[in-house]
């Protein structure tokens, strides 16, 4: 995992094949069992989209768009309407460790002086902010970390049903796994190699709870989110690799 870190400074991973697995095959009649569309992309992968009661929500399987994830990886995203100065991530812990170790090497061994604005999101906000303290975090301390420059929304967002969901997660230990809300959109992040409906829906049902708990904070915090932002959804032009 510190050798794909290492080559986020060196420029773009490579290119994994972006054949679609057998597996993949009967996700389409599966989405549309389940009311939501599905297509496949020529040469990256496949999209599927959704809603979550009245959250618009955007699965993409491709190659993978960070260099901590090796193969293909799984999106999730859902446009939020939360505030845009809101950032908060929470990942495994594993590779949390992986990411200090390759900025320490860059930026305090290397000479690099400074994190820029072509460093991924998680990277930077694993410097700017503070952990959620392990006695706060229950369960999750062994396996995840958490850190926002809002503590208090972070706080309360893992205080109910999310913390539950991601303790019952098929996150492994040395399994790259990144859920955070930034400008406004919640993402999740990780590598799924075999993408059939029994590997994807444990973590649709993680992001669907993610939402929920979001929405739960806002409604308790109106002071946090304007109520004039609504949801949108995404044209069907955009492709999967928007970033």
């Amino acid at each position: 995992m510190l050798d794909g870190l290492k080559r986020l400074f060196g420029g773009a991973p490579s290119p994994a094949p972006s054949v679609l697995p057998a597996g993949a095959e009967g996700l389409a009649p599966w989405a549309l069992q389940q009311g939501y569309t599905f297509r496949g992309v020529q040469d990256e992968g496949f999209v599927i989209e959704g809603r979550h009661g009245s959250t618009p929500w955007r699965l993409e399987w491709g190659p993978s768009q960070r260099p901590y994830i090796v193969g293909h990886e799984m999106r999730l995203r859902a446009e939020m309407g939360l505030p845009s100065d809101l950032q908060v991530v929470v990942m495994n812990r594993a590779l949390q460790e992986d990411m200090e170790k390759a900025v320490f090497e860059q930026y305090v061994e290397g000479v690099q002086t400074r994190i820029d604005s072509s460093t991924p999101p998680e990277m930077r906000w694993l410097v700017m902010f503070s952990r959620l303290p392990g006695t706060e975090m229950g369960v999750l301390r062994e396996r995840f970390v958490a850190l926002s420059g809002h503590k208090d929304w972070l706080a309360q967002w893992l205080a109910g049903s999310l913390t539950t969901a991601l303790a019952a997660s098929p996150a492994e230990p040395t399994r790259p796994v990144v859920l955070m809300v930034g400008r406004g959109r919640m993402m999740l992040r990780t590598a799924v190699e075999e993408p059939d409906a029994t590997a994807l829906l444990p973590w649709l049902k993680l992001f669907q709870v993610a939402i929920d708990e979001a929405r739960r904070v806002a409604a308790d915090n109106p002071q946090t989110i304007s109520p004039s932002v609504q949801p949108t959804g995404w044209g069907q032009t955009q492709p999967p690799g928007v970033k």
